[in-house]
């Protein structure tokens, strides 16, 4: 008996929780953004340090990309429609490019200013108040940084762990130039400032390529070898308990919190439909719970034994090892 059937499995998942703490999470990243803006430019006002303007520089890219973020984590949970049946979450990788890109100018226009001040030489004052502001901006965006990537992460929202990243850079950002700064004020050595904004300026920008990098590959859906494997290892292990007799054609891709699954699941030739219904749905029960946390889409599609398939139809379409894919 030949048997082709087409499955669909899409559990249901509870994702209120985390639409929930992802709002929260942007919201407070959105009022901070503004106190960081207002803060580190009334600090450089009161200094004219360059290396505290490369400081606010960041945090203005920062509010805009925070609120290109916020867009993005909005347009990204509503659900699919007719023109986007795969939902709208790869908007995602495109607010992180889009972020990433914002850092790389601002990090451009430091390097152009503190290059400036290195030539012309500061005028500095108020060097302590100065510091002090920058200092306590720093500690806001550390706890913050911190909290945006860690409710990222646990509700599976890239748009959430970039903003944090930026955060955290935005930080590091600071800190290094509290450091600088601060040995300004100590030794009065005044062409430390420019030379502290030009490094804070290579800073910036390495970050922005990495997150220019995340992007790409979320939107070439790059496989991810770890996901990859225990995709591999539930497949076997349905194999050795003779749930399936093979599978073959594997494909799976990732979208911040939704994992599309497809396999072809090759089952003896003489079993009923409804047999071999129930084997896919507890092969596909398997697969779900691997991503406990995440919507996941299963499809599968049933082949007998004694079909004959092309050749194009590859063991597995993911090497769980490298990452790369077979054919």
């Amino acid at each position: 008996m030949l048997l082709h059937l087409h499955h669909d499995h899409t559990p249901q998942a509870s994702s209120a929780d985390n639409t929930s703490a992802q709002r929260l999470a942007m919201g407070a990243s959105l009022a901070v953004a503004v106190i960081m803006l207002v803060g580190k430019l009334w600090a450089y006002f009161i200094t004219g340090s360059t290396a505290i303007l490369s400081d606010a520089l960041e945090s203005v890219v920062h509010l805009g990309a925070t609120a290109m973020a916020g867009f993005s984590l909005w347009y990204a949970a509503q659900p699919p429609d007719r023109q986007h049946p795969y939902g709208h979450g790869k908007i995602a990788y495109f607010s992180s490019g889009f972020e990433g890109a914002m850092i790389l100018l601002a990090a451009m226009f430091i390097l152009i200013e503190g290059t400036k001040a290195l030539i012309v030489g500061p005028e500095l004052q108020q060097l302590g108040t100065g510091l002090l502001i920058t200092a306590t901006l720093a500690l806001i965006n550390l706890f913050l940084g911190l909290y945006l990537v860690r409710t990222g992460r646990r509700t599976n929202a890239l748009v959430l762990v970039s903003n944090g990243q930026h955060v955290l850079t935005d930080m590091w950002t600071s800190l290094g130039v509290l450091v600088g700064v601060g040995l300004v004020y100590v030794t009065d050595i005044l062409w430390l400032d420019p030379v502290v904004a030009i490094l804070v300026g290579l800073n910036i920008m390495r970050t922005a390529f990495r997150l220019m990098g995340t992007a790409y590959s979320g939107l070439m859906e790059s496989v991810n070898p770890e996901e990859s494997g225990r995709v591999l290892e539930a497949l076997e292990k349905a194999k050795t308990e003779g749930k399936i007799d093979d599978y073959h054609q594997l494909r799976h891709r990732r979208v911040n919190d939704q994992v599309w699954i497809e396999a072809h699941f090759i089952m003896p030739d003489n079993l009923s439909l409804q047999e071999a219904h129930r084997r896919a749905t507890l092969v596909e029960s398997v697969l779900d719970d691997l991503f406990e946390d995440d919507i996941v889409q299963v499809t599968s599609h049933l082949e007998p034994a004694s079909h004959e398939h092309p050749k194009e139809h590859t063991h597995v379409l993911t090497d769980s090892l490298s990452g790369e894919v077979e054919g």
